[in-house]
């Protein structure tokens, strides 16, 4: 019992004022009766609380409400579910025990819960990095309306959640993708060149269909508007390749370029998939870590995922010489590559330029690298005195570079897409429909 009971403000209070009045009659000499009567008064309504605390068994039920992973970069709902058992409206001080990976220690929630109520509790966790993240207890503070003491409830004990890559941006542009409302996204919706189709069957006229696939044979015969339907040439490889190097440790927004490329490859994957190509995964650093070979199984996402959750990096630099060898001996038909990297400066890209050269030649290669937007920050803010200047001048010649490694890679035959972190995905697909439209792939 003693361990679960707090004592709070408001009992100070009290006996504060208790303290005051006998003071101040022992100082006057009269009424001495009065302090002595609120005392009495003070310990009566001090066991009544206690009582009132203690007299229920089970008071208050509870539990927190975990999904069985968290989706790493987004929101992730959790609530948890309180209902009262007290004769009387409880006020409610809630602390969740959250992983120590959040670093936060100000997750508390207050409210009041009237008797037989039951009420969710609903907030959001954003983590940033994959992993098992460890939840601890539930801790639920109950006052009285008299508010002296507070009982503390524990639920939901000891919870291990994975993280895995952002399956909710997945299932998002899934079902942009599905709905045809991907330019809600910011997918650019893109013209078609070329007749990269194929025909798959006649059906029904429908609002929205186009007057151009009319076909007049099979109108005459079913008396109603008939359509040809095409859908795109199928089972075109795409293989997302994940540099796991030192480069891609760089932070922001809490999170590492490792982590957004691992993010849009998986969805990007899924988008391939759905667009009914095949779609492959390949990391690497100083060694080769994992190739899954491009498929369209039913099982493949799910392989994907797996894969991407399980990427770690030991901070080595990238050896592009082995992911060249690599892929030309496992890697025998064309196949759009899209290669997440960062490159810092032009001299970076052109030590890796005969491999990325080497590559394009029997592939089509993208190479996706990252803009630095706190420096892109710097160009706009005007400068104010002379180191000020000297950093914007550093700035202005770093964002050149990374202009100019686009140019030189599109000289040398490869696609190139550089990108803020926080737009990967959407670029990533726009450049892969970009692609296909083209008749690239």
């Amino acid at each position: 019992m003693l361990r679960s009971l707090y004592l709070n403000g408001r009992l100070f209070l009290a006996l504060g004022v208790v303290v005051v009045v006998f003071i101040t009659t022992f100082i006057a000499g009269d009424f001495v009766i009065v302090p002595k009567v609120l005392f009495y008064v003070l310990v009566a309504v001090i066991i009544s609380d206690v009582v009132l605390l203690y007299r229920t068994r089970k008071g208050l039920s509870g539990f927190r409400i975990t999904p069985e992973r968290l989706s790493n970069g987004d929101d992730n709902e959790l609530n948890i579910q309180l209902e009262n058992f007290y004769p009387f409206p409880a006020t409610l001080n809630i602390i969740d025990e959250i992983p120590h990976q959040f670093q936060r220690r100000d997750l508390s929630f207050q409210l009041r819960l009237p008797s037989g109520d039951r009420k969710v509790v609903r907030y959001y966790l954003r983590p940033v990095k994959r992993g098992e993240y460890s939840f601890g207890f539930v801790n639920v503070y109950v006052r009285t309306p008299i508010g002296f003491f507070s009982r503390r409830f524990k639920f939901s004990g000891n919870a291990l959640v994975p993280v895995y890559p952002s399956y909710i941006q997945m299932r998002k542009y899934e079902l942009l993708a599905i709905s045809n409302r991907l330019t809600e996204a910011g997918i650019k919706k893109i013209r078609r060149i070329g007749q990269n189709m194929e025909f798959e069957l006649i059906k029904e006229y429908v609002n929205g269909d186009d007057f151009r696939t009319i076909n007049w044979q099979a109108t005459a015969r079913k008396s109603q508007l008939m359509v040809n339907h095409y859908q795109d040439e199928r089972s075109q490889q795409v293989y997302s390749i994940i540099d796991k190097g030192r480069v891609m440790q760089m932070p922001f927004n809490g999170m590492s370029l490792l982590d957004y490329a691992i993010n849009a490859s998986l969805v990007i994957s899924n988008i391939a998939i759905k667009k009914s190509d095949k779609a492959g995964l390949l990391t690497f650093q100083d060694k080769i870590g994992t190739l899954l070979p491009a498929s369209r199984q039913n099982n493949q996402m799910a392989r994907i995922q797996e894969v991407l959750y399980n990427q770690k990096t030991a901070y080595r630099e990238s050896d592009f010489s082995i992911l060249y060898s690599r892929i030309r001996r496992k890697i025998t038909q064309r196949s759009l590559l899209l290669l997440y990297t960062n490159f810092e400066s032009i001299y970076s890209m052109q030590r890796q330029l005969p491999f990325l050269r080497n590559l394009a030649k029997a592939h089509l290669l993208v190479v996706i690298f990252f803009e630095n937007t706190e420096v892109k920050s710097l160009l706009v803010k005007p400068a104010e005195d002379l180191r000020e200047v000297y950093h914007k001048a550093i700035a202005e010649n770093y964002t050149y570079d990374k202009k100019l490694i686009v140019k030189e890679l599109a000289k040398n035959g490869i696609q190139a897409l550089l990108t803020e972190p926080q737009h990967l995905t959407v670029n990533t697909i726009n450049k892969y429909l970009e692609l296909k439209a083209r008749g690239m792939i």
